[in-house]
């Protein structure tokens, strides 16, 4: 029989710590993007393997990894809010295949870029599904994003990229997680919602993989188990960092995965971000920044009531 997991003791506050955890995070995460892009069409030509392939190994392959972590520590599963973490799962399913779709047809940069407009999402469906109040300040900050958005996409150019629109659903679909993750915050432990939300997506994503498998290269296995644990390392690093910082210190540095995405597709694609790839991420970025600015203000407030 498995023994009680441990009593969660708070850590100390350790801003500088904190943010070091977040920016290793970013590292990961910028080279699980890296990856699918490696083994999307632009990169890997007709060996490329399908994106739901490549989505069902980020699932699986972590769930291999932080399932049994959980039980070992004594986790149970019998009792979980299981209503929300399908919700979480379906909508987390939805954002990755996009995602790993987008960076398979598009440079590294603009993929990412895209992808920060996720908390703008969750800011819109926060207001929609749980009548939270914005104010102009981040309705502003949604706008100055979402102009990021369009200059990315290029509409009207001949460098039109309808890949952007992949990107731009993906976001989406990260919006609505990150609604999910927010009414399952406090409810059980971080280890546990990790398993499930892996466990729950391995088994999401089989199907659709299995109907559009193709058989990997032995180079190709490796880069999906390491796709996996990668992406659970980043979780985990990204849990531990912002138990030790405060938020208005450790939401910042989250955006160096950006940093790490340009310089990961200039090193190995020679993807060099021009003028209006700099000018989206830019505004993508400050949109992200002043919502987080604001968000801290409120929770700040709330605080001192």
């Amino acid at each position: 029989m498995p023994s009680s997991p441990p009593a969660f003791v708070p850590p100390k506050p350790d801003n500088i710590k904190g943010a070091v955890y977040v920016v290793m995070c970013c590292m990961l995460l910028a080279g699980t993007t890296l990856i699918a892009r490696s083994l999307g069409p632009q990169i890997a030509g007709d060996e490329a393997l399908h994106p739901l392939q490549i989505s069902w190994a980020r699932f699986f392959f972590g769930a291999s990894v932080v399932v049994p972590l959980a039980l070992m520590r004594g986790h149970s599963f019998r009792q979980s809010a299981y209503g929300l973490h399908a919700g979480r799962v379906a909508m987390g399913y939805g954002g990755v295949v996009g995602l790993f779709t987008a960076a398979g047809l598009m440079p590294l940069t603009d993929a990412t870029a895209i992808s920060f407009l996720s908390p703008l999402f969750a800011m819109v469906f926060a207001v929609v599904f749980l009548k939270e109040l914005v104010g102009v300040w981040r309705w502003g900050a949604a706008a100055i994003a979402f102009m990021g958005a369009l200059v990315l996409t290029r509409p009207g150019m001949d460098t039109f990229q309808p890949a952007a629109l992949i990107a731009l659903a993906a976001a989406a679909f990260m919006g609505a997680e990150l609604i999910f993750i927010k009414m399952l915050s406090g409810r059980e432990p971080p280890l546990k919602i990790l398993a499930i939300n892996n466990g729950m997506g391995a088994l999401v994503a089989t199907v659709p993989a299995v109907l559009f498998w193709r058989e990997p290269t032995a180079e190709q296995w490796g880069m999906m188990i390491l796709l996996g644990v990668m992406m659970i390392s980043a979780q985990t690093l990204f849990l531990k960092g912002i138990a030790l910082a405060e938020a208005n210190v450790a939401a910042p540095f989250f955006y160096t995965t950006l940093i790490f995405a340009t310089v990961y597709g200039w090193l190995l694609f020679g993807e060099t971000p021009g003028t209006v790839t700099a000018l989206g991420a830019g505004l993508i970025v400050l949109g992200a920044l002043i919502l987080t600015w604001r968000e801290n203000l409120a929770r700040n407030r709330q605080k001192g009531n």
